[in-house]
């Protein structure tokens, strides 16, 4: 290779570095984040009173949230989270916030209350599902409540066993839900599940307060989850983001170097794959948990691609001319 040759070579190496990099990064960056999600089965405060009607809740209890937090925050039901827990949640949430995760804008799910539309449960084998409206790596832990817990009185740490009874990681994205299987402790009366949702892939967690009654109880029956064409249909009240992702994540999974499944049988067990990129969370619920790199990177790597084929017909095209050059001389 002729040194003019070589300048050649390092001034086209030099140009597609400088210009795809920043098309690369910046694809990625103005890609428009997502919110995730909240427990399905047993169903959740947030998700259930959005079942009941924003505009117009049908239970005591959710037209006491809603007169508390107002509508808005029941159609953004997918978005009570923590964007920097890290793992931390039980040393930044305080007591009687736990069903809010901390945040004031949902402050209506912490109303303590006997009345909360629960779901009827039995002790033993439970398929649970969660909802997700995008999906991330990361680990579920289930709380139950102790055996003295008074739903009248406002949730506290101490109220929840201090070891989840079931511990999930990565569990499978199937028709919009993670489903994963777990044993639920024996119990009477009414209780509450809480679940933390901590990504792996982020310092984000999500949390949902289901309210579960064992036994006969005289209260609300807990409502259906809504439907796919009506989470659908109200997506665009929601100040949070509704991608659509692919039936098994739309991601690659992210080893969780903590966490471990303790009770997913085969059938629903998780989905080993490894190697996503962490993604930044925000403090907007609009913006929950940083770039989709399912939409984003086919663009982003497709740029590049296209660039570097450019440089390579660039340096041919200067190459030929140079050869051409000295056979003419």
């Amino acid at each position: 290779m002729t040194a003019r040759t070589k300048r050649l070579t390092k001034r086209v190496a030099a140009l597609t570095a400088a210009t795809a990099a920043p098309i690369a990064f910046g694809t990625l960056a103005a890609t428009p984040a997502a919110a995730h999600g909240s427990m399905e089965d047993p169903i959740s405060r947030v998700y259930g009173c959005y079942a009941e009607g924003p505009e117009s809740p049908q239970s005591a209890a959710c037209k006491a949230a809603v007169a508390k937090s107002g509508a808005q925050a029941f159609y953004d039901w997918n978005g009570v989270r923590d964007g920097e827990a890290g793992g931390q949640s039980k040393e930044k949430i305080p007591d009687g916030k736990l069903c809010s995760g901390g945040d004031e804008a949902f402050a209506g799910l912490d109303l303590p209350r006997a009345d909360w539309p629960a779901t009827k449960m039995t002790a033993g084998a439970h398929t649970f599902k969660y909802k997700g409206t995008a999906p991330h790596v990361g680990t579920f832990d289930l709380y139950i409540t102790k055996e003295s817990y008074d739903p009248s009185k406002p949730l506290k740490w101490s109220d929840l066993e201090d070891k989840p009874f079931t511990s999930v990681k990565d569990p499978k994205l199937t028709n919009g839900s993670y489903v994963f299987d777990g044993k639920i402790p024996e119990r009477s009366g009414r209780h509450l599940i809480y679940a933390i949702w901590q990504r792996s892939d982020s310092p984000e967690a999500f949390y949902s307060c289901s309210d579960v009654v064992f036994g006969k109880d005289s209260g609300a029956a807990a409502p259906a989850a809504p439907s796919e064409e009506k989470v659908e249909e109200d997506a665009d009240k929601s100040t949070v983001d509704h991608s659509e992702h692919d039936a098994q994540g739309g991601h690659e999974a992210h080893e969780s170097p903590e966490a471990a499944s303790t009770s997913a049988p085969a059938a629903n067990a998780p989905e080993a794959k490894g190697g996503a990129k962490p993604a930044s969370s925000q403090a907007n619920l609009a913006e929950t948990g940083g770039n989709s790199e399912s939409s984003a990177a086919p663009y982003a790597l497709g740029g590049a691609a296209a660039l570097a084929v450019g440089a390579a017909a660039l340096f041919n095209s200067m190459r030929k001319r140079t050869m051409g050059g000295r056979h003419r001389a």
